[in-house]
């Protein structure tokens, strides 16, 4: 059932573009194995994080992540909470999913799936302890702006989602798409920005420095980070 909050209604557009690329025979073997075990379906009612982890702890979750690496260095680092991470790429899913049975981490559960439709329908209200973007596709062009994924109503369905203090923390390596973050996010009632309105984040916040990041940084590119609080 959808909150109030997620009547505002969603752009239908994606905030992605599937470039599946070559998998590796183990990346395959991964998928092929290992979702029955570490993997959700990315549709069906919302998620019962305490019967899907078998304990009741806080959960983050994150969109988008990539090959994974940053958000196994977390869950790896925090046995006490637990993670979920979605990811439209399979080859990104199958790295991720090796990596959780080589480390035998219980903590971590993935999801190949569309992150907005899995915010939607799979996640209850105020069932989050934090919400992570990182490095979203920035889609420069102004013509595509309007294929962010972060847009107002993409705010307000995330504060929904979070409990009361749940922190929502974003960071990309585009100037242009972290005002745009910024902007909307500090216009969102339910979001507090730990920085100060107008100020983005003055360090990672936690977040692990990932390969991407630091080749971006060895050219010259900065990084910026934004750190929401749920009223």
């Amino acid at each position: 059932m959808c909150t109030g909050q997620d009547q505002r209604q969603l752009r239908p557009v994606r905030s992605f573009v599937r470039r599946e690329g070559r998998m590796t025979d183990g990346q395959k073997r991964a998928l092929e194995n290992l979702m029955a075990r570490y993997g959700l379906a990315g549709e069906g009612p919302a998620l019962d994080f305490q019967a899907v982890f078998g304990r009741q702890a806080p959960v983050t979750l994150e969109i988008g992540f990539g090959n994974g690496e940053s958000l196994l260095e977390m869950a790896r680092q925090s046995p006490d909470q637990d993670f979920l991470g979605i990811e439209v790429h399979r080859p990104g899913v199958g790295h991720l999913l090796a990596r959780v049975e080589e480390l035998g981490l219980e903590n971590l559960r993935v999801i190949c799936h569309d992150g907005v439709e899995v915010l939607r329908h799979r996640i209850a209200s105020q069932s989050l302890d934090g919400l992570q973007l990182f490095f979203p596709d920035p889609w420069h062009k102004k013509r595509h702006h309007k294929r962010r994924i972060v847009q107002a109503a993409w705010l307000a369905l995330v504060a929904d989602r979070l409990q009361p203090g749940g922190r929502l923390h974003m960071a990309t390596d585009w100037q242009d798409y972290a005002e745009h973050m910024l902007t909307l996010a500090d216009a969102e009632p339910a979001l507090e920005n730990l920085a100060g309105v107008g100020r983005f984040a003055p360090d990672r916040g936690g977040r692990p420095e990932t390969k991407f990041e630091r080749r971006g940084l060895q050219r010259g590119h900065g990084v910026w980070d934004l750190i929401y609080r749920k009223r």
